[in-house]
Formats: structure tokens, C-alpha cells, sequence
């Protein structure tokens, strides 16, 4: 019996808290994806340095030692505690390119979810700034019949006094010379 090994795999919530946002992109660190593919950090690194050619600068940086200190302050694990090199962040293409530098079954099977779990943020991110899109449109759309409730409310206001105005004229006692008769 020849049993097919299944593939590992990972929750989504496991990948999608591992994802940072980092100068605007949303990446993944080098020590959070070497645990998920079952390899050291260090092998991770070296695979990735002896082909820096397919890891241009949208795909993979190193953090600052401003970043690495924040991002310290930010997770407050143990984990950092021993980090001696500055840790690479790849964006979800580097992710992509990492699959063709680590070539396990594992690391394979891992990529392919977080490839996965990076296309579910991008669709959810999608709809909601059209959430956000038809939010603004309906608050353009508010203040616009703001504006005009209060310019009705103007004129509204300008014909009462019209109207008072007349009503004032008609009340008020005629002045002048009285006809013989008139009393």
C-alpha cells in the first residue's frame, strides 16, 4: 500500500496574524516563515542571499534598526529575544519567489496557503474601499441635501417676513387727508 503523505497544513489565522504591514506593504518575516516551512531562519536567509536576483527590492527588504526595535515593542515575545541579524520582510511576491528557493514538500504546501490567505486580504481590502467609496458618496450626497434643506429654510425664512411684512401694512392705521364721509 503506497500511502500519499498529506500535505501540512496551517489555520489561516496562524498566516494572517504573521502578516505585517511594514512601509505601507504588508509583509511576512523571515523567522515567522521559516518556523511555517520547517526550517531554520538561518537556512532561510542563505538560500535567499545565494539567489538575491530573484528577491528585488518589492519582494524582499531588511527591516531598519528603527523598524526592528517597533516591531519588538509591537509583538513582545520571547521569540525576538535572541535575534542577532537584521530580519528580512517579503511581500507577498517574495512569499511567491520563496517556493522556488525552498523547494520541500512542506515549505511548498505552506506557501500555496499563504498565497491563499494574502488573495483573501487583497478581495476583503477590495470591497471594503468600496464600503468605504459608497460611505463617502452617501455623505457627499447628505451634506449636498444639508445644503439644501438650509438654503429651503431660507427662503422659507424670507417669505414668513414677506409675509409678515404685508401683514404689518394691511394692520397698520392709514395715515392721510379724510374724505368728507369717511370716518
Amino acid at each position: 500500500m503506497n500511502k500519499k503523505k498529506q500535505p501540512v497544513t496551517i489555520p489561516e489565522e496562524v498566516v494572517a496574524e504573521k502578516i505585517y504591514v511594514i512601509r505601507e506593504r504588508k509583509v511576512m518575516l523571515d523567522h515567522d516563515l521559516a518556523k511555517l516551512y520547517g526550517v531554520e531562519t538561518k537556512r532561510l536567509k542563505e538560500q535567499v542571499r545565494r539567489n538575491l536576483d530573484r528577491f528585488p527590492d518589492d519582494f524582499m527588504f531588511e527591516l531598519s534598526n528603527e523598524e526592528v526595535i517597533y516591531l519588538r515593542s509591537q509583538i513582545a515575545t520571547s521569540s525576538w529575544g535572541g535575534v542577532r541579524y537584521i530580519p528580512m520582510a517579503f511581500s507577498e511576491l517574495g512569499v511567491a519567489m520563496l517556493s522556488s528557493v525552498l523547494n520541500s514538500k512542506q515549505a511548498i504546501s505552506i506557501n500555496i496557503q499563504i498565497m491563499r490567505v494574502f488573495a483573501r486580504m487583497r478581495k476583503l481590502l477590495g470591497s471594503h474601499n468600496e464600503l468605504i467609496k459608497k460611505l463617502e458618496n452617501l455623505e457627499k450626497k447628505d451634506i449636498e441635501q444639508d445644503e439644501k434643506i438650509i438654503l429651503i429654510f431660507k427662503y422659507l425664512k424670507k417669505l414668513e417676513q414677506v409675509k409678515q411684512q404685508e401683514l404689518e401694512h394691511k394692520r397698520r392705521k392709514p395715515i392721510g387727508y379724510k374724505l368728507q364721509g369717511e370716518q
